[in-house]
């Protein structure tokens, strides 16, 4: 590795030791690296996960699927439960609010063999779901979070289920020890905590130490951690300060798939190998672009790339200019024409490997319904259903 890159790192964190870490057990699914993939909505697309898959091992979730638009046979809901060909193991992300549509849901999914795993996102932030008690609202109401998981463990039979959610709705009403036991009881496969409130949304530091509390409750199965790995060794000191049983990489891996790549080395003991050179990383870029243009079109996979483009150019010299280009290519061939002008032996920026991506709005004060809070102990009433999922990760 660059002695440059390597000052610059989480280079005071140590390999993994042999044996140190296993494979995470999600039902009949052996996870190594023990590594997943967070479900993004508009990105993590069947295209996006081929990328990244083609960098390392691990499971790589669907972006989030809304269960009443799929059990009705809406198109483009159709659309977003699509897998690659040969992709496995096929892991889809379930988003709902009533426990009727998410098991008819899970049935077809499973009735029809479309899916290895599914699991269930109660940690979206989002003002327009929240407001309606859906997302992360919903684990404040522990009878409902009960009944919706239930639904979904009996309709999937052997294929395990998995719970998403965040720490709570802000500090004065933390959720996360109620959905813990409720994913316990209902005998979901795991849970993964996102160790931030929904009134944090991507603000400030991910507090790891909800995630060793969690861990130290729930004893009988895995509990990923999820919140600000920018880098493999981040994982590795998650894992280590925590005691969780695997990761889930969101943000770290927007425009630096190789991310998984790092993250297979260091848990096999290896020194991670330095970034790609920024004609490499343009290599990348167009692949994915090409991709989703095979998924969606080229017209939409162009608009669709935008933010990615955004991504994988953020942190290289003149990248602003260049960006404000990337913004205006309507076709895969006016991309490729841009980014055929760049410096292709620009090495990667080793600054620029922790800087924010994705979504990064400060905080919020969460919107619920009127009154959602005054019986949220026995409530367990369904709340309006939302057709249109967040456009936010958990």
């Amino acid at each position: 590795m660059d002695d440059v890159y390597k000052s610059l790192v989480n280079w005071e964190v140590p390999l993994a030791g042999a044996g140190e870490f296993a494979p995470v057990a999600i039902g009949g699914l052996s996870v190594w690296p023990p590594v997943v993939l967070a479900p993004m909505a508009g990105v993590t697309n069947w295209p996006f996960r081929a990328i990244c898959r083609r960098f390392g091992a691990g499971l790589y979730v669907s972006e989030m699927v809304t269960a009443r638009p799929l059990v009705e046979g809406r198109a483009k809901t159709l659309m977003l439960a699509e897998f690659g060909a040969g992709e496995s193991p096929r892991s889809l992300q379930l988003y709902g609010v009533d426990p009727h549509y998410v098991g008819e849901a899970v049935k077809w999914l499973v009735g029809e063999g479309r899916v290895d795993h599914i699991d269930l996102n109660f940690g979206c932030p989002v003002p327009k779901v929240t407001r309606k008690g859906g997302g992360s609202a919903i684990p404040a109401k522990p009878r409902l979070l009960a009944n919706i998981v239930r639904a979904a463990v009996q309709g999937a039979g052997e294929i395990p289920v998995t719970i998403k959610f965040r720490m709570g709705i802000d500090d004065s009403l933390l959720t996360y020890e109620d959905a813990g036991r409720v994913a316990e009881e209902e005998g979901c496969a795991a849970v993964a905590l996102h160790a931030r409130t929904a009134a944090q949304l991507y603000d400030g530091e991910a507090r790891w130490e909800a995630i060793a509390h969690l861990k130290d409750r729930v004893r009988t199965i895995p509990v990923l951690g999820n919140g600000d790995i920018w880098e493999a060794h981040d994982a590795l000191r998650m894992m280590r300060d925590t005691g969780c049983d695997g990761v889930v990489i969101g943000r770290g891996c927007l425009g630096r798939p190789w991310l998984f790549r790092d993250l297979a080395d260091v848990f096999e003991g290896r020194e991670p190998r330095d970034p790609p050179l920024l004609g490499e990383v343009v290599q990348i870029a167009v692949e994915h672009a090409a991709l989703l243009c095979e998924w969606a079109g080229e017209d939409q996979a162009m608009r669709m790339f935008r933010r990615h483009s955004s991504w994988y150019t953020k942190g290289f010299r003149g990248s602003a200019k260049l960006r404000a280009r990337l913004m205006r290519v309507a076709t895969l061939g006016e991309l490729e024409d841009v980014l055929s002008a760049v410096d292709a032996a620009e090495p990667f920026p080793p600054e620029a490997m922790r800087v924010p991506r994705g979504k990064t709005a400060g905080r919020q004060k969460v919107s619920l319904p009127e009154g959602f809070l005054a019986e949220r102990l026995i409530d367990d009433t369904p709340p309006v259903h939302l057709d249109i999922p967040a456009l936010a990760g958990g």
